[in-house]
Protein backbone atom coordinates (compact mmCIF):
# COMPACT_ATOMS: atom_id res chain seq x y z
CA UNK A 1 0.00 0.00 0.00
CA UNK A 2 1.70 3.74 -0.92
CA UNK A 3 2.06 5.33 2.21
CA UNK A 4 0.58 9.05 1.93
CA UNK A 5 2.01 11.81 3.37
CA UNK A 6 0.07 15.39 3.74
CA UNK A 7 2.77 18.09 4.48
CA UNK A 8 1.88 22.29 4.47
CA UNK A 9 2.23 25.26 5.92
CA UNK A 10 0.14 26.01 9.43
CA UNK A 11 -2.19 23.21 10.60
CA UNK A 12 -3.41 22.92 7.24
CA UNK A 13 -1.98 19.01 6.94
CA UNK A 14 -3.60 18.11 10.17
CA UNK A 15 -6.66 19.25 9.31
CA UNK A 16 -6.90 17.82 6.09
CA UNK A 17 -6.25 14.85 7.98
CA UNK A 18 -8.25 14.91 10.36
CA UNK A 19 -11.33 15.56 7.97
CA UNK A 20 -10.13 12.80 5.74
CA UNK A 21 -10.67 10.25 8.71
CA UNK A 22 -14.22 11.71 8.73
CA UNK A 23 -14.97 9.73 5.52
CA UNK A 24 -12.66 6.81 5.94
CA UNK A 25 -12.28 6.00 9.46
CA UNK A 26 -8.70 5.28 10.63
CA UNK A 27 -6.23 5.04 8.16
CA UNK A 28 -2.76 3.42 8.20
CA UNK A 29 0.12 4.47 6.17
CA UNK A 30 -1.18 8.31 6.14
CA UNK A 31 0.76 10.95 7.95
CA UNK A 32 0.77 15.01 8.18
CA UNK A 33 3.71 16.91 8.93
CA UNK A 34 3.06 20.60 9.59
CA UNK A 35 5.51 22.90 8.83
CA UNK A 36 5.71 25.68 11.66
CA UNK A 37 7.01 29.42 11.72
CA UNK A 38 11.10 28.94 13.04
CA UNK A 39 11.84 26.19 10.95
CA UNK A 40 13.36 25.47 7.88
CA UNK A 41 13.60 22.39 5.59
CA UNK A 42 16.08 20.82 7.76
CA UNK A 43 13.34 20.23 10.22
CA UNK A 44 11.17 19.06 7.48
CA UNK A 45 13.66 15.91 6.31
CA UNK A 46 13.84 15.01 9.55
CA UNK A 47 10.20 14.64 10.23
CA UNK A 48 10.19 13.19 6.96
CA UNK A 49 12.92 10.10 7.65
CA UNK A 50 10.73 9.68 11.16
CA UNK A 51 7.25 9.23 9.07
CA UNK A 52 9.27 6.95 6.64
CA UNK A 53 12.19 4.82 7.86
CA UNK A 54 11.86 2.18 5.19
CA UNK A 55 12.42 4.48 1.86
CA UNK A 56 11.92 1.12 -0.16
CA UNK A 57 8.24 1.66 0.31
CA UNK A 58 6.12 3.75 -2.83
CA UNK A 59 4.86 7.15 -0.81
CA UNK A 60 3.18 9.96 -2.60
CA UNK A 61 3.98 13.28 -0.98
CA UNK A 62 1.02 15.90 -1.33
CA UNK A 63 1.74 19.78 0.07
CA UNK A 64 0.47 23.32 -0.16
CA UNK A 65 2.66 24.98 -2.52
CA UNK A 66 4.87 24.17 -5.15
CA UNK A 67 8.72 25.82 -4.44
CA UNK A 68 7.17 25.72 -0.64
CA UNK A 69 9.35 24.92 2.34
CA UNK A 70 7.71 21.10 2.49
CA UNK A 71 7.75 20.72 -0.94
CA UNK A 72 11.22 21.48 -1.42
CA UNK A 73 12.24 19.07 1.75
CA UNK A 74 10.34 16.42 0.04
CA UNK A 75 11.68 17.47 -3.23
CA UNK A 76 14.94 16.73 -1.88
CA UNK A 77 13.75 13.20 0.02
CA UNK A 78 12.55 11.77 -3.12
CA UNK A 79 14.97 13.22 -5.53
CA UNK A 80 17.49 9.64 -6.05
CA UNK A 81 14.12 7.54 -5.48
CA UNK A 82 11.84 6.01 -8.22
CA UNK A 83 9.45 4.89 -5.50
CA UNK A 84 8.26 8.49 -4.90
CA UNK A 85 6.41 11.53 -6.08
CA UNK A 86 4.94 14.65 -4.63
CA UNK A 87 1.66 16.84 -6.08
CA UNK A 88 1.75 20.28 -5.07
CA UNK A 89 -1.57 21.93 -4.40
CA UNK A 90 -3.44 19.64 -1.98
CA UNK A 91 -6.96 19.91 -0.96
CA UNK A 92 -9.50 17.79 0.27
CA UNK A 93 -10.99 17.13 -3.06
CA UNK A 94 -7.54 15.67 -3.98
CA UNK A 95 -6.78 13.93 -0.53
CA UNK A 96 -10.26 12.43 -0.58
CA UNK A 97 -9.96 10.70 -4.36
CA UNK A 98 -6.04 9.63 -3.51
CA UNK A 99 -7.37 8.03 -0.25
CA UNK A 100 -9.84 6.24 -2.33
CA UNK A 101 -7.99 5.16 -5.09
CA UNK A 102 -5.61 3.61 -2.62
CA UNK A 103 -8.38 1.50 -0.77
CA UNK A 104 -8.61 -0.24 -4.45
CA UNK A 105 -4.75 -0.76 -4.57
CA UNK A 106 -3.58 1.54 -7.17
CA UNK A 107 -0.39 1.96 -7.61
CA UNK A 108 1.76 4.89 -7.18
CA UNK A 109 1.63 6.19 -10.70
CA UNK A 110 -2.26 5.98 -10.83
CA UNK A 111 -2.12 7.60 -7.84
CA UNK A 112 -0.83 11.09 -8.49
CA UNK A 113 -2.79 11.12 -11.68
CA UNK A 114 -5.87 10.74 -9.75
CA UNK A 115 -4.52 13.97 -6.95
CA UNK A 116 -3.67 15.99 -10.60
CA UNK A 117 -6.98 15.21 -11.97
CA UNK A 118 -9.23 15.69 -8.40
CA UNK A 119 -7.11 18.67 -7.59
CA UNK A 120 -8.48 20.41 -10.15
CA UNK A 121 -11.75 19.32 -11.03
CA UNK A 122 -12.60 19.57 -6.79
CA UNK A 123 -12.49 23.39 -8.15
CA UNK A 124 -15.59 24.92 -9.38
CA UNK A 125 -17.55 28.04 -9.86
CA UNK A 126 -20.96 27.13 -9.02
CA UNK A 127 -23.01 29.03 -11.75
CA UNK A 128 -20.66 27.71 -14.49
CA UNK A 129 -20.98 23.90 -12.87
CA UNK A 130 -25.19 24.59 -12.13
CA UNK A 131 -25.11 26.21 -16.27
CA UNK A 132 -23.22 23.07 -17.57
CA UNK A 133 -25.30 20.51 -15.69
CA UNK A 134 -28.74 22.04 -17.15
CA UNK A 135 -27.41 22.07 -20.33
CA UNK A 136 -26.48 18.55 -20.19
CA UNK A 137 -30.04 17.66 -19.00
CA UNK A 138 -31.67 19.89 -21.79
CA UNK A 139 -29.92 17.72 -24.30
CA UNK A 140 -30.60 14.18 -22.32
CA UNK A 141 -34.01 15.35 -22.70
CA UNK A 142 -33.81 16.09 -26.04
CA UNK A 143 -32.52 13.23 -26.60
CA UNK A 144 -34.51 10.78 -25.18
CA UNK A 145 -37.54 12.70 -27.03
CA UNK A 146 -35.86 11.09 -30.44
CA UNK A 147 -35.42 7.66 -28.85
CA UNK A 148 -39.00 7.59 -28.31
Amino acid sequence: MVTVVIAAHGELAEALVHTASMIFGNMEDVASVTFKPGEGVENLLNKYSVIIPDTQKDVLFLVDLLGGSPYNAASRFVADKKNMDIVSGVNLPMLVEVLGKRLGGSDLKAMVQTAKKAGVDGIQAFHEWFDEQQMVNSTRAEEGDELG
